[in-house]
C-alpha cells in the first residue's frame, strides 16, 4: 500500500545522496532508514555493522542448503 506522506527538504535531498551512492531510489533509501532504524530500536545491543549484515542477508537469494521436508 503506498500513502504520501510530506517530509523535509532537507531528509529527501539527504535520502537523494545517499540513496544515489547505494543505488536507491528517494523512497527506497528511505525505506532501508526505517528497516535500520526498526531493528535498532528493536535490539539496541546490536552494533550498525550486524544490522548491516542483517539487511544484506535478507536481500540473498536462499541456496538451499537447509531445506526441509
Amino acid at each position: 500500500m503506498s500513502i504520501n506522506v510530506k517530509l523535509s527538504e532537507t531528509l529527501i535531498e539527504c535520502a537523494k545522496r545517499h540513496g544515489a551512492a547505494e543505488h536507491r531510489s528517494v523512497p527506497k533509501q528511505i525505506e532501508y532508514w526505517s528497516r535500520i532504524g526498526k531493528i535498532a530500536t528493536e535490539n539496541p545491543d546490536l552494533p550498525f555493522s550486524v544490522i548491516r549484515d542483517i539487511l544484506l542477508a535478507d536481500q540473498e537469494e536462499p541456496v538451499g542448503e537447509y531445506q526441509f521436508g
